[in-house]
């Protein structure tokens, strides 16, 4: 009988504890931390561990695997030539991401070149400004299918770290009406699979479960553990069409913890779609609860919806390390911005402005008081440096002037602009801001400049 695990420490499971200060005005504390915060220490190593296919040395690390060559040109219209994917591989070196999943080589003749590009030079290239001299694994996508396998080989044999990344569904109606297959005949394909993907070459081997969040618990950790046996290094649990609620995602990542033979000798990653917008929710519920590998897309784009935001998941760790136990990255986020740019130009595939971390508006403020309070202290409404992520502001504290701008805004952009005006005649240049604010979009630098020549 399979175990299930307690579920009172996860990450986005609500839990209400009251506390009491001297004036008793309650305190309600909304999470628990993370359950990795028991099991090991809240210090951070700020080195990148040595790479091994079916370990990592510190528990607290979190591989990131980016597919946004991959399932995010999967988005309809989103696809890109070798030399484009070749690009953005570099980009993501520098971003610092464990893998990159470079492509589909089984999917056309440019994938295979794209992919053969990408291992020949990113996979072989040492980061410039990496201390560690970090070279990112090269990953590419595969049927179970020895064509699949051969043609995958082909293209990665010559990256230092080369993996491949197998899948299968599992889900009772994928089998039926998809693959036609039993759950007998699945097993079977899948575990000659990872052993065929072994005798051409291939060391590291992930296995990505589609659908298995619709699967049944015991055929899971059935499969698993044969695929396990038959060499893979990596199992992969894929939300393949976004369906789990952030606990039913963290419950079954433990349940597969608990309950698969040989799970202590493999690295547990996960795959989120965003079909219900819960993709980096779930992400987090996952590492949350003992997964260390995840799949992102850089913007979250992806299939139909899209996948987990490289940039949200990495930078809510960063912000939630201590409630998440610790848990790190090796992402440079200073290359957040740059990256996001050039999938957003290479893609076509525009960011919208309200975009979390690298929307246009992530670090803009309009409202009078959120401006006014920025310009006493910016942490009151800014929870990272847009520096952090190598945002470079055109001013200090990005303000878009408008109909709902204050004073202070007002006078902050003046002195930008080399009007040192206070009193009375603030005053009355600010009630004619306020009447052009109410006729436009948007006031720039020129009309300011207009207000006060007139």
């Amino acid at each position: 009988m399979a175990e299930s695990l307690s579920y009172t420490t996860s990450f986005f499971t609500p839990i209400t504890t009251i506390a009491t200060t001297s004036i008793n005005i309650p305190i309600i504390t909304y999470f628990k931390p993370s359950i990795r915060a028991k099991k090991s220490s809240l210090i951070v190593c700020s080195r990148r561990p040595n790479y091994t296919p079916n370990h990592i040395p510190d528990p607290n690390y979190i591989r990131i695997l980016d597919t946004t060559l991959r399932d995010g040109e999967q988005s309809p219209g989103a696809s890109m030539t070798p030399n484009e994917k070749l690009k953005i591989a570099r980009q993501l070196a520098k971003l610092g991401v464990d893998i990159i999943e470079a492509g589909f080589p089984a999917a056309s003749v440019s994938e295979v070149e794209a992919v053969k590009l990408i291992a020949q030079e990113v996979g072989n290239a040492t980061v410039d400004d990496d201390i560690n001299g970090h070279v990112p694994v090269i990953c590419g996508l595969s049927r179970c299918r020895k064509e699949d396998i051969d043609k995958a080989w082909e293209a990665m044999k010559y990256a230092k770290f080369p993996r491949i990344l197998l899948f299968i569904a599992t889900s009772e109606i994928h089998m039926k009406y998809k693959l036609k297959l039993t759950k007998e005949e699945v097993i079977e394909k899948a575990t000659s699979m990872v052993a065929y993907a072994r005798s051409v070459g291939f060391n590291d081997i992930e296995f990505g479960l589609e659908d298995a969040t619709r699967s049944e618990r015991e055929f899971l950790y059935e499969i698993l553990g044969e695929i396990i046996k038959a060499g893979a290094t990596t199992i992969g649990i894929g939300d393949t069409v976004g369906y789990c609620l952030p606990r039913e995602f963290g419950q079954l990542i433990a349940d597969i913890k608990a309950n698969t033979p040989g799970i202590e000798n493999v690295i547990v990653a996960i795959h989120c779609h965003n079909d219900l917008g819960l993709a980096v929710a779930n992400t987090l519920e996952g590492i949350s609860s003992g997964a260390t590998e995840v799949d992102v897309t850089i913007n979250g784009i992806g299939e139909r919806a899209g996948n987990a935001s490289l940039e949200e998941v990495v930078m809510t760790i960063k912000c939630k390390e201590m409630l998440l136990g610790g848990l790190y990255t090796g992402i440079n986020t200073r290359h957040i911005v740059m990256t996001s740019k050039m999938v957003e130009e290479y893609t076509g595939m525009q960011v919208q402005p309200h975009k979390a971390i690298v929307g246009a508006n992530a670090f803009s403020h309009e409202s009078g008081v959120h401006q006014d309070g920025m310009l006493k202290n910016k942490s009151t409404y800014e929870i990272m440096s847009p520096e952090d992520i190598g945002l470079h502001k055109s001013n200090e504290y990005r303000f878009t002037l408008g109909k709902l701008s204050g004073r202070q805004a007002l006078k902050a952009k003046l002195i930008e602009l080399g009007h040192n005006i206070d009193g009375k005649e603030l005053n009355d240049l600010f009630w004619r801001f306020k009447s052009v604010a109410e006729t436009k979009k948007f006031i720039t630098d020129d009309d300011v400049l207009a207000l006060v020549s007139n």
